[in-house]
Formats: structure tokens, sequence, C-alpha cells
């Protein structure tokens, strides 16, 4: 029997915005369908069914404390509503056509121009590279504009970054 999801697991361009994700079950295991659009943001490993299983196991979640027992499950971390969140807004506000709508200075109107539109030779930024940069504009030029949505987001991202001591 064939496993596509392990045979040919890539499915997008690393340049391009990424249109068609692999579904996984509710415990991470490839359902052999392809969704056409992007995955949302998860914490999901997708891991091969053991080839003999005694019993249902489930998979547990790892919790980050170090063996300090600083944590628990209660208490972890989890960025993904705001990730999901954030990466809406700056899909939306990537769409955007005009430049004058973008709210930002004219040397990142130019600077993402550059990046979005330029025919690259040799070493071309993937898009997650570019993203990462559009996230980073988005927060410090357009969110402090973007009323009540860029605000909360400000907020949220503000007050949800976990405080790691000085050691």
């Amino acid at each position: 029997m064939s496993n596509e999801f392990f045979e040919k697991p890539i499915l997008n361009s690393p340049y391009e915005y990424p249109m068609r994700h692999w579904e996984l079950d509710k415990q991470g295991q490839p359902t052999q369908r392809i969704i056409e659009n992007r995955r949302r943001v998860e914490f999901i490993t997708p891991i091969p069914k053991p080839r003999k299983r005694k019993a249902a196991a489930k998979q547990s979640e790892i919790i980050f404390d170090e063996g300090e027992g600083l944590s628990t499950s209660e208490q972890q971390y989890d960025p993904t509503p705001i990730i999901n969140d954030l990466r809406l807004h700056v899909d939306q506000w990537r769409q955007l056509q005009n430049p004058n709508d973008w709210h930002v200075t004219p040397e990142t109107v130019r600077l993402l121009q550059h990046w979005r539109h330029h025919k690259f030779n040799s070493f071309r930024p993937f898009f997650c590279q570019v993203e990462a940069v559009e996230v980073a504009i988005w927060l410090t030029e357009v969110a402090p504009q973007a009323g009540k949505a860029g605000s909360m987001i400000l907020e949220e991202a503000v007050t949800s970054i976990p405080v790691v001591p000085d050691i």
C-alpha cells in the first residue's frame, strides 16, 4: 500500500504562499487527503503508526520545564491563537494592491515592492523569510494605525510573550 504523504510530503514551492497541505487526523496521522488552503498553526507532529499496537495510545505533549517542576500542562504557553490571528491580518494586508493603502513609510513600500515583484537572478528570498519581515513591518508600522484590531494584536503579543529570566 502506498503512503503518498511520506513519498511526497512537500506540496508547495518555498518561494510562494503555501496553497495546499496534507490533512492530518486528530492523532496527527496523515489521511492521504490534500486540502487546498494553508494549514492553520498547530503543534502537531505527524508520526507513522507503529506496526503493532496493544492499546490505543495517545501521544502526550511535551512540557518544557527542563525537569524543574516549574510548569504544568495547564500552564503551558500556547501562541497558536495569536499566530493564526496575526497571519490573517498580514494576509489581508498583503493582498492590498495600492501601496497607499499599506500604511507604511516610503522606504518600506520600496522594500516590499522589491521583494514581491523583483525578478531575482540567483538568490531569491523564501516566502517564509519575506513573510517574517512582513509580520515585523505589520506589527511596527501598520498595527498602530489599524484601530481596534491592531491594538488587540499588539496587546496580545506584548502580554503573551513569556518572560525569560536572566541567567
